[in-house]
């Protein structure tokens, strides 16, 4: 089949608009842009058209297609009995990601529903496509337009790459900005229903309706024997090739979690945060931890693009369920078929940096004593030099042979090659980053510790902070730092000054700390109680965005 290319900007180019609802109107198959993902239309009320989508999906025939129409006065043309809530949920939510479930008139064909005596009723967020819609002057039946299971299409190119000489036409009408299907509720039972979630979040429908309850087959697999009563319910959907595992919990306890368990040549989908931890590993970035609205756009494209890739597992960071991350979640437990890893976890982890002389050891004390497991990145470092091999065989790799004849590394060899060096002394530090978060990371998760702290001097500059639920740098005064610096080491004021001036200074640790904790004590005991009381605060502060789930 010759497949038809249109690349449609604007609901005034009336040409190309007619041309393409010709291809509807004839029975043909093509492809429209919406808000949400690409779909895949046809003459909704043309049984044979509605056929060849089934055909050129591969799609179950009992799995229902959803009709798309330009405007809620077409309600009542194929719907029976429209509730006074349709009408509600249209004005406030049409166009847009919302598709209503309701009793269908006789008009519409069975093959359509999927078998059902029900409708989904949908009218698309895309001016082109409304246009296309009510110049054909027809419904239009239009599931996402992928082959059926894989990840649905955000853009026109990926439905080139499924659909390219099995339809009539492709609109490309630009990238689509929701990213995920629409939200179906059904408004033929009391109370509504939620049977998908999508780009309308589940709080906007309950501040509109009142109750809304969620069908199980949202959260849970469907058995074989149960029919669909919308699409994406019961079959495997938005799935890759490789197979999928989902990670659940917080985020930064779940990208821990992932250092520990991922296997080496595993995909990875994370949050924009933890991108960097995983060198070595196809990474595919979902949007921040917090940004849902890039979550959405992001989910589809980041699954399909591993399909071009020797990746035969993927491993992925789910949001949490609130607002449109219900929807992201959904798709990528539908995805992993439900295989999914809850991460319980309870530990709260805290990074801590600061320069010399700053009093950051008084800090590390008070933790330790209430029961910290404190982890000196520098001597874990220093451990691994002698024991883990994937580290050692990178320096070596890099940098020659480094090590003596009893397996040590050579100091002062490697200090030649790297010190004066910029470039070098940079690549020693990538190959250090590279590995320590794995090995920090599994230490953390052999500990029953309540508390960790990392204590490192290049906490931000080497990413370890992204394990860390909070960050906090202990600072001082110049002058307060310098006498204690002189008294400690036993050196001259101007050294103690050179060593100071060459780190980073306070407004660097303000900018890239969450926390900042000024040590400018002359006593002890002052130092030591107005850590306690900062970090009493610090830990209030924490324990509170744990129960909201951040």
């Amino acid at each position: 089949m010759d497949t038809q290319w249109f690349k449609i900007e604007s609901a005034s180019e009336r040409e190309k608009i007619e041309r393409a609802a010709a291809i509807l109107r004839r029975g043909g198959l093509l492809a429209i842009p919406t808000e949400t993902v690409y779909g895949l239309g046809a003459d909704g009320l043309n049984e044979e058209a509605v056929l060849h989508i089934f055909e050129a999906k591969g799609r179950p025939q009992d799995n229902p297609l959803i009709l798309h129409i330009p405007n809620a006065d077409w309600l009542d043309r194929y719907c029976a009995e429209v509730p006074q809530a349709a009408y509600r949920l249209a004005e406030k939510f049409w166009p847009g990601p919302l598709t209503m479930i309701l009793k269908k008139k006789p008009n519409v064909p069975l093959r359509t529903t999927g078998g059902l005596d029900t409708v989904g009723m949908r009218c698309p967020d895309h001016a082109v496509t409304r246009a296309i819609i009510e110049c054909a002057g027809v419904p239009v039946a239009a599931p996402s337009a992928n082959t059926s299971g894989r990840p649905s299409c955000t853009n026109a190119e990926d439905v080139r790459e499924d659909m390219w000489g099995k339809i009539d036409g492709i609109v490309d009408g630009g990238a689509c900005e929701v990213g995920v299907e629409s939200t179906i509720i059904d408004l033929t039972v009391t109370p509504p229903q939620l049977l998908r979630p999508g780009g309308l979040p589940l709080e906007d429908l309950r501040a509109v309706l009142g109750e809304v309850s969620v069908d199980r087959a949202v959260t849970q697999k469907m058995s074989d024997g149960e029919k669909p009563r919308a699409p994406g319910m019961k079959y495997r959907h938005y799935a890759p090739k490789a197979s999928v595992t989902v990670v659940t919990g917080r985020a930064r306890a779940s990208a821990r979690y992932l250092l520990t368990h991922i296997s080496e040549g595993a995909g990875v989908i994370v949050f924009d945060e933890f991108a960097d931890l995983f060198p070595g590993h196809i990474v595919h970035k979902l949007g921040g931890m917090h940004d849902k609205k890039a979550q959405a756009q992001n989910v589809f494209d980041a699954l399909r693009t591993f399909d071009s890739t020797d990746v035969t597992e993927i491993w992925a960071q789910c949001p949490d369920a609130a607002g449109l991350g219900f929807a992201v979640s959904n798709r990528l437990k539908k995805a992993a078929g439900f295989h999914c890893v809850d991460v319980p976890d309870e530990t709260i982890v805290i990074g801590i940096t600061g320069g010399t002389g700053a009093g950051k050891t008084t800090l590390l004390e008070i933790l330790e004593k209430n029961g910290a497991l404190i982890l000196d990145c520098d001597a874990v470092y220093h451990e691994m030099l002698h024991s883990d091999e994937a580290l050692r065989g990178a320096i070596r790799a890099s940098f020659g042979d480094v090590f003596d004849q009893n397996g040590a590394l050579d100091r002062q060899k490697l200090g030649n090659i790297v010190f004066g060096d910029q470039e070098k002394l940079r690549r020693l530090d990538a190959i250090v980053h590279e590995h320590l978060p794995r090995e920090l990371s599994h230490r953390m998760a052999k500990s029953d510790a309540p508390t960790i702290g990392l204590d490192a001097i290049k906490l931000i500059e080497s990413g370890l902070s992204a394990l860390c639920d909070t960050t906090i740098a202990v600072t001082a005064p110049e002058e307060v730092r310098v006498r204690r610096i002189m008294k400690r080491d036993g050196i001259s004021e101007a050294y103690a000054l050179s060593r100071i001036r060459a780190q980073k200074d306070d407004v660097w640790f303000e900018e890239n700390c969450d926390h900042m904790i000024i040590n400018n004590y002359t006593t002890s005991s002052e130092a030591k109680e107005n850590i306690r009381k900062r970090l009493n605060i610090i830990f209030m502060q924490l324990k509170e965005e744990k129960q909201n789930g951040r």
